[in-house]
């Protein structure tokens, strides 16, 4: 018997995926409790149909997110420290301060995407990627100078 998996199946296959079970297994586990369909034509016609909507969706978003990553790129951050003896800073500039400069500008970012280990504790200019989508990432120069 083959269905369709409506949800992810431990052991059998993930959602979306036409798989062969048994006959009891289907019958009896999976239809009943709607974790799969049965694979007639009609609904592997519906899940191909699915499976074109999502992609064209992805690919929008990837579009929208290229778009973005242009317009990040784009904008330098600079950011100010106050500076002691030897040009040493006092403070860091940490991913928050980042994505709030960044914020300041029109463009919103979440703080968790901005890709920095650790916070910076010089000055100079960084790169700091940003992940913006699973496939696209931009990079953000930031310059940090002394006030």
């Amino acid at each position: 018997m083959q269905v369709i998996l409506q949800e992810d199946v431990p052991d059998l296959g993930k959602a979306g995926e036409i798989v062969t079970v048994r006959s009891g297994f289907g019958r009896n586990f999976l239809l009943p409790k709607k974790k799969a369909l049965l694979a007639n034509s009609e609904n592997v016609k519906e899940l191909e149909h699915q499976k074109r909507i999502a992609l064209a969706k992805r690919e929008k978003q990837k579009e929208a997110a290229l778009g973005l990553a242009k317009k990040i790129e784009a904008l330098p951050v600079q950011l100010t420290r106050e500076v002691g003896e030897e040009e040493k800073m006092f403070g860091s500039v940490t991913v928050k301060d980042i994505a709030e400069a960044l914020n300041a500008k029109g463009v919103e970012v979440d703080r968790r995407n901005l890709q920095l280990h650790e916070p910076i504790r010089q000055l100079g200019n960084f790169e700091i990627p940003l992940k913006i989508h699973t496939e696209v990432t931009a990079i953000v120069k930031v310059s940090v100078l002394k006030k």
